[in-house]
């Protein structure tokens, strides 16, 4: 094995994270920490309560990304020092020391680095994701309920808050559709390369022959709406059924007709919330939901517009982006970057990080081949 070039490991790491400074700006980063901290010490900071958590909850990931960045250079400069000893010393376990805290740098800033890939207009917001069964029956419905656990999981091996708003429960198992928020910065920008359709090949646990079975289940994904946004929807333009909310088998989860469905008549967005107690909470939540999908079919539409002005007509997303093969062998494969593991229960159990910055690699090449 070739003896490592210390010195150039440790210039080329520093280089790297200079590189994400630009782009993360930590002065600016302070000076957004100071007015958010004024803001959180205001007496009538809880009077409204959402505004409120917004402030704090912006504050305490700035507080943490500012702590890592300043962490990852100090750690750094450290390292010389480090060397320096290692060698005047003939230390052979200090020089391994080093090469160990190289190789955790190099991992830690690789992951940083990805955060400035996310510069999307909407990529900062929360998310809002939508599952939806497809072609298989009780398999995808089944599968579809994989995935749900699949994103909950991986939201919760990262202490992100998650809130199920509607989970609309298939006749034999699984689910028909679930949606949810993921209550961190960044969650669309990061989450928004899971849209599309999964597929799952696996011997069917609900088929007596036990005959291997294919099925699919859709992704969406969309940024939360914020208050500073402007969708309007005019009263005209919806109409809003409410039902009585329902759980697994179709057993009454209450007494009331709490359920609200609000359809968007222009476009056909539907959209069901049933997961909170009360009706106006659940058409509040729905609004929400709806508001956002509008204003990506709002982006979307734009875009679309200028690629047709630009002569671009290229899709640059295809409908099916990643294989879970459970039989004959054991792979998670994602079709647009060819990133795969052959682990498919970890990933079912939230290990989806490394598909994830795969995607965003991906999407960033995408995009810049197109701007060429």
């Amino acid at each position: 094995m070739a003896a490592r070039d210390i010195d150039a490991e440790i210039a080329e790491l520093s280089q790297t994270l200079a590189s994400i400074e630009n782009v993360l700006e930590p002065e600016k980063m302070r000076e957004r920490i100071t007015d958010l901290e004024a803001h959180a010490a205001a007496p009538d900071l809880w009077d409204d309560v959402e505004q409120a958590q917004q402030v704090t909850s912006q504050l305490s990931y700035l507080q943490a990304e500012l702590r890592k960045v300043t962490e990852l250079r100090q750690r750094i400069e450290d390292l010389p020092v480090m060397v320096e000893l290692g060698r005047e010393e003939s230390d052979a376990s200090a020089m391994a020391e080093v090469e160990r805290e190289i190789d955790d740098l190099r991992k830690v800033i690789s992951d940083l680095e990805i955060r400035t890939l996310l510069s999307g207009e909407y990529d900062e917001r929360e998310a809002v994701v939508t599952i939806r069964s497809g072609a298989g029956g009780v398999d995808a419905a089944d599968f579809a309920e994989m995935l749900l656990r699949m994103y909950l999981r991986w939201a919760e091996r990262h202490g992100y808050k998650t809130e199920v708003l509607d989970t609309s429960y298939a006749e034999e198992a699984g689910l028909k559709s679930a949606t949810f928020e993921v209550k961190a910065p960044f969650a669309y920008g990061t989450l928004s390369v899971e849209a599309g359709t999964h597929r799952l090949v696996r011997i069917s646990p609900f088929d007596n022959q036990g005959r291997r079975q294919t099925s699919f289940a859709a992704v969406e994904v969309i940024p939360l709406i914020e208050t500073t946004d402007h969708v309007d929807i005019p009263e005209t333009d919806i109409r809003i059924d409410v039902f009585r909310s329902s759980g697994p088998g179709g057993q009454s989860v209450n007494t009331t007709d709490s359920a609200v469905r609000i359809t968007h008549l222009p476009t056909g967005i539907v959209v069901s919330m049933q997961n909170e107690k009360s009706q106006i909470q659940n058409r509040a939540a729905a609004m929400r939901v709806l508001q956002s999908r509008l204003l990506l079919l709002r982006r979307e539409e734009e875009q679309a517009q200028k690629k047709e002005l630009a002569g671009d007509v290229k899709a640059s997303w295809g409908d099916q982006m990643r294989s879970y093969v459970l039989h004959p062998y054991q792979m998670v494969k994602d079709l647009r970057t060819e990133h795969e593991v052959g682990n498919p229960q970890s990933v079912f159990d939230g290990q989806i990080d490394d598909f994830l910055e795969a995607g965003i690699r991906w999407r960033k090449q995408q995009e810049q081949a197109e701007a060429q």
